[in-house]
């Protein structure tokens, strides 16, 4: 089905989004929508992500059809984001998405918006057969997993089939960097900011130790080493934790007595209307005058051990499955000391690694349609009965 064309949609979170692509790849139009209005709060507020999602979902899908020049007419079919996600969000995008099909008399193809994060990277990135299996770290402010993606032979490519092999046990990665920005008084959303920041600061790889969670072994008591089978050892996990960096931030800050101090700074950023701004050059420039070293060393040390965190258990995981690469997608791939310290990591592991573009890291409806473009062209379509997934796996 060359020149096939797929309009997606997403709204799984606080990002209006669609997109227009052609045979899962090419890139004819990818409109997001940012909902600015969860700044006042440090944190996405479902109901008003809901309604928020409610007044843009017809101007972006509109200006999504007109960046691409096509109408419904040319449309090969509808693709939209099954879950996980917010249940009100899921099902502003989901109620359009089938609405639009039946008026357009289209097929409806639903996504799991988790392996769209990792086909953001296989869209932009050939990975020939035998280069699987990758391992994919999908990182966000909402999900931290580890995937082994295992490809077959497929009329597209390859056809990827996924096995979780390990997941934060509590707070995903990018959840935490928004609580301690938020803790330290930075502009939401505080992930971008906190890696701007980072590098106006000295990092102590002591300061925060990294969590130390023993590898496990899944459905039966781990036996001796002596004893494992290989089917035992195909069973374990690399979880992750990040509650406790949190916590011992907020220890820190507290022994450190910094609370006037950032009550001040944010107070200061507030008057310069910095607190729902981007970490530009220019507004960066503007804020550093109000952090001290203290400060930003901590910003630094928490930075270091959170991707220290990502990049041992993705890389012993990939030891242990012998995987041929690594892919890193999500919302916290788009962080320039992540990006550093995985490509070297990589290349000392001797592993291709690939990463999204930065525009296609966070959530957007282009990687929901490069999703869906394997189950166009098998034939897998929604139910007229498809409803939100908010806690949907993969694999």
């Amino acid at each position: 089905m060359p020149g096939s064309l797929i309009l997606a949609i997403e709204s799984s979170c606080d990002e209006t989004s669609a997109a227009v692509v052609r045979d899962g790849n090419q890139v004819l139009s990818n409109v997001v929508a940012s909902q600015l209005i969860h700044s006042s709060y440090g944190g996405v507020v479902p109901e008003l992500a809901a309604r928020e999602h409610l007044r843009a979902i017809v101007p972006v899908v509109r200006e999504a059809l007109q960046r691409a020049g096509v109408t419904c007419a040319d449309l090969a079919a509808i693709a939209v984001t099954e879950g996980p996600g917010l249940a009100g969000a899921l099902l502003v995008g989901i109620g359009f998405a089938k609405s639009l099909a039946l008026g357009a008399s289209l097929p409806l193809i639903a996504v799991n918006h988790l392996e769209g994060h990792i086909h953001a990277v296989l869209m932009q990135n050939s990975f020939p057969e035998g280069t699987s299996p990758l391992l994919a770290l999908v990182v966000s402010g909402g999900h931290t997993h580890l995937y082994l993606a295992t490809g077959t032979p497929h009329p597209a490519g390859l056809a990827w089939s996924y096995r979780n092999v390990g997941k934060t046990l509590d707070d995903a990665a990018g959840e935490a960097y928004d609580k301690v920005a938020k803790l330290l008084g930075l502009p939401y959303p505080g992930g971008p900011w906190m890696d701007a920041l980072a590098v106006h600061g000295e990092a102590d790889d002591k300061l925060f130790p990294l969590a130390r969670i023993k590898t496990k072994i899944t459905g039966r008591t781990a036996p001796k080493l002596a004893r494992e089978t290989a089917a035992a050892l195909d069973q374990a996990r690399f979880d992750m934790s990040f509650s406790g960096l949190k916590t011992a931030v907020r220890h820190y800050v507290e022994q450190h007595q910094m609370q006037s101090a950032i009550q001040r700074r944010e107070h200061a950023l507030r008057s310069m209307d910095l607190h729902r701004a981007k970490p530009e050059a220019a507004n960066i420039a503007r804020a550093l005058p109000h952090f001290d070293a203290l400060t930003l060393n901590l910003i630094a040390s928490f930075q270091s051990t959170a991707v220290g965190n990502l990049a041992r258990a993705a890389f012993a995981a990939a030891e242990h499955y012998g995987a041929r690469g690594v892919l890193v997608s999500g919302g916290v791939a788009a962080n320039s000391h992540l990006r550093k310290t995985f490509l070297g990591e990589a290349q000392r592991a001797g592993l291709p690694i690939a990463f999204p573009e930065v525009a296609l890291s966070t959530d957007n409806a282009a990687m929901i349609a490069a999703a869906a473009w394997p189950k166009l062209l098998a034939g897998e379509f929604a139910p007229d009965t498809l409803e939100p997934a908010p806690q949907l796996r993969l694999g």
